[in-house]
């Protein structure tokens, strides 16, 4: 059964979905709220060609809502070091753990006037992402 999982910094769901399947899962529901994924950043394969390092199957997956994100550099350019909005999948036993990163942390380092509202926005949505994934 798909559970949330205790948040840290980001809002975080395990899966009983295998590792692959996950990902297309999350790329399925991150769309379904608007958002694409722009970069994917496979880590076990870069710590491997980089360090001859062995690590889990993580990729990171840098998702971007274009409306959002318009509001947001229209704001301040400076939020651009803060985007794309961060997941992450890591294979966990059988199963994944998914964790979408918390807009609302993230760009309250920033005293922006005009951000918290698309902080706040982008945070719905991507809650309902993890509870679209936590629902299976």
């Amino acid at each position: 059964m798909n559970t949330p999982v205790k948040e840290g910094i980001g809002l975080t769901v395990g899966l009983d979905t295998p590792y692959e399947k996950a990902i297309g899962q999350v790329t399925d529901a991150l769309k379904a709220e608007g958002f694409g994924v722009l970069t994917e950043i496979d880590v076990q394969a870069t710590f491997k060609k980089k360090l001859d390092a062995d690590f889990r199957r993580y990729v990171i997956l840098g998702a971007c809502n274009p409306t959002l994100a318009h509001r947001a550099l229209n704001a301040s350019l400076d939020i651009g070091m803060l985007l794309p909005c961060n997941v992450i999948v890591y294979e966990e036993g059988t199963g994944s753990v998914v964790s979408l990163v918390d807009p609302l942390s993230m760009l309250g380092m920033a005293d922006i006037a005009g951000l918290d509202a698309v902080a706040q926005e982008a945070r719905t949505r991507l809650e309902r992402v993890r509870d679209a994934l936590a629902a299976g």
